[in-house]
């Protein structure tokens, strides 16, 4: 079910109402088998669905753009070279805001999130434009514990750097952005770009005076038996988050008297710009 403002779409199967104004964004690199049932899975719950692939070398872009070329509620951005996710979501929202679009849920391409929320989520976001809507990860066994204990290190981070904005969880990509102010603070910085985008976001969408909205979203690790991907590097990645939340630190602490006045006097709150 999409919003009020829809437009019919074809595809059989397929979500039959197009949201002018919300749209689930899939940024894709080398995403494996897990990827087509990923993508029927978002089309049967969303349209439109664009799909940004990043440079990827797996033959996966020639497979997007003939599921494309039958489904109008497909959109399919190829980049010539791999970017990071940051980057690729960033030229995403770019084109999306020139087309209209004020949302974006994303979601990663390999199987992990949870294509049957997108509609809650979606809601979510219809009923709170102003807000981000975060997925909280509930993990299931298969869950690698060195990935869950780093979560929680990060998180931790995240909350300290905004002062206890509320985020539930810094990491989780499958969540819904308000697209201007997200725009606005990549724009305005060049980091954001690569696996450090999601918590990076989280952080500074909530400095810009956007509030989070936290709802509960099944997370699904796959080993490589089932198809399961994994393009994290552990010391690349982990090197990659910890400057990030240096920097941010130090951004804390230039911005505490103006969260510290936020938490004292709710009506300085910024009213986030869209």
């Amino acid at each position: 079910m999409a919003d009020p403002e829809c437009q019919k779409a074809q595809p059989e199967g397929a979500a039959q109402l197009a949201s002018t104004t919300h749209l689930v964004l899939i940024p894709s690199y080398n995403p494996g088998v897990k990827l087509r049932d990923t993508l029927h899975a978002a089309r049967a719950h969303w349209s439109p669905v664009w799909v940004v692939v990043d440079g990827s070398t797996d033959g996966s872009a020639d497979w997007l753009r003939a599921q494309a070329a039958q489904d109008p509620g497909l959109r399919v951005i190829v980049l010539p070279e791999n970017r990071g996710k940051g980057a690729a979501v960033l030229h995403g929202v770019e084109l999306a805001a020139r087309e209209g679009f004020t949302h974006a849920l994303t979601m990663d391409s390999d199987g992990q999130h949870p294509a049957e929320l997108i509609e809650q989520f979606m809601h979510a976001s219809q009923a709170a434009p102003q807000a981000m809507v975060l997925g909280v990860p509930q993990f299931g066994a298969e869950a690698p514990r060195i990935r869950v204990l780093g979560r929680k290190v990060s998180n931790g981070w995240a909350n300290l750097e905004t002062l206890g904005a509320g985020i539930g969880d810094s990491l989780f990509g499958f969540r819904v952005y308000p697209i201007a102010p997200l725009i606005r603070v990549m724009r305005g910085q060049r980091f954001m770009r690569r696996f450090d985008f999601d918590p990076e976001a989280a952080v500074r969408l909530a400095w810009a005076g956007v509030p989070p909205v936290n709802l509960p979203a099944r997370v699904r690790y796959f080993s490589a038996d089932e198809g399961g991907v994994s393009h994290f590097k552990y010391l690349r990645d982990n090197t990659l988050l910890t400057w990030m939340h240096t920097r941010l630190f130090l951004g804390f602490l230039v911005r505490l008297p103006v969260l510290l006045g936020r938490r004292l006097l709710p009506s300085a709150q910024p009213k986030a710009k869209h």
